[in-house]
């Protein structure tokens, strides 16, 4: 198989099919129309389709002639409710949602790759589970898990990757152990008792007790934690509370997320609690905390990295692989991670002259469409070596 000639040759097919789903973005859990075009698209191939993975999820199977490991390829499928901003022709057709992540992209490349290699299946010694997942950026994939997407055949290994504007264009990022964070989103209400602003002290005031928290919280994650071993960041994103100048409020609200990278995470969130409620003790005031996960901790096998480093260095050459990217966003396969030996990593799509380095859920973000066909050599790559080496 030369790879390379394969996907130069469905290079217009390729691009294609990104520029469609860029037109018509739909937002997690609303994929209906992307969902019903990347079925077709599989079971014209002759894969083995399955719908209705958390409402919108898509599988399609590939068996090897030979062989019974199962990888599992994934892509994620849903828009941002952002207005686009880029001008191109190919725009957005749904006014207020956009694809300012690259999952047009990622579609396109794993519906291609599926093509691909369903032309070789006779040559492949296992099964590929291509896996198009809804809503990853509200935790579409462990429903996709708990509607048995990993299932019939049990899942093995899984891999999945990026574009990333942040890395230039023919780049790679990966790397072993902690990669992205776990992102935990946090409702706060704190209670206290209205009254007049010029008798305040007939009132407990829980705008006070709030600012009074919100500093607090700070010396959690600079002065509790080692910020190189334990990185955590904690950010309070939207306080509402009162409506006159003149009136102390009953109650304030706060969200915001608490981000870690590292396994210590349910400490971190039971020092943030006992802060919390060692300040409002102090003021007189009750609260109402609730936490929930929007992502868990990705953290790559070493095994799965060394694969896609090997691959990596043989199609970019080591100058072009970035061994350091771990960070505070969060990504949604690490419900997958947490299953079975997996690897993730960034394919860079960053190009100034092309204006391709906007920052991810920017209204004029937009891929380099030359990244598409290296995020097809990969999979095909990644897959293959996995295949035969595990």
């Amino acid at each position: 198989m030369n790879i390379k000639e394969e996907i130069q040759s469905y290079l217009h097919e390729l691009i294609e099919l990104r520029r469609d789903f860029h037109s018509h973005p739909e937002l997690g859990f609303r994929e209906f129309r992307t969902s019903e075009r990347i079925s077709r698209f599989l079971e014209g191939i002759g894969l083995e389709v399955k719908t209705g993975f958390a409402g919108t999820g898509v599988t399609g199977l590939l068996r090897g002639k030979t062989g019974e490991r199962t990888l599992l390829l994934r892509s994620d499928m849903d828009a941002l409710p952002v207005t686009e901003d880029t001008g191109l022709p190919f725009s957005s057709e749904n006014h207020g949602v956009m694809h300012a992540c690259g999952h047009d992209g990622h579609m396109a490349m794993l519906l291609m790759t599926a093509k691909i290699l369903s032309e070789h299946k006779d040559e492949i010694k296992g099964n590929i589970k291509f896996a198009f997942q809804p809503n990853e950026e509200d935790a579409g994939a462990e429903k996709m898990i708990l509607d048995g997407a990993m299932q019939d055949p049990e899942v093995d290994a899984a891999m999945g990757l990026h574009l990333w504007s942040p890395l230039p264009t023919g780049s790679v990022g990966i790397n072993a152990g902690p990669l992205m964070a776990a992102s935990h989103y946090f409702y706060l209400t704190i209670r206290g008792k209205g009254g007049h602003a010029g008798i305040p002290h007939k009132a407990v005031d829980p705008i006070s007790t709030a600012s009074k928290i919100i500093e607090s919280v700070q010396h959690l994650q600079t002065r509790e934690l080692d910020c190189l071993e334990e990185p955590t960041v904690i950010m309070f994103c939207n306080i509402h509370g009162g409506t006159s100048p003149i009136i102390v409020p009953e109650q304030v609200e706060l969200q915001g997320s608490i981000r870690f990278l590292h396994d210590r995470g349910d400490m971190v969130e039971k020092r943030f609690e006992e802060i919390i409620s060692h300040v409002c003790h102090m003021t007189g005031t009750e609260y109402e905390l609730k936490i929930v996960i929007g992502n868990r901790l990705l953290s790559n096998d070493p095994e799965m990295t060394d694969l896609v480093m090997d691959e990596a260095r043989r199609i970019l050459g080591p100058e072009n692989i970035c061994t350091n990217m771990r960070m505070m966003v969060g990504e949604d396969f690490a419900e997958f991670a947490r299953k079975v030996k997996s690897a993730f990593y960034f394919l860079g799509t960053g190009n100034a002259r092309k204006g391709t380095t906007y920052s991810h859920h920017h209204p004029k973000f937009n891929i380099d469409e030359d990244s598409l066909p290296l995020g097809v050599e990969f999979h095909i790559a990644t897959a293959l070596s996995y295949l035969r080496n595990f």
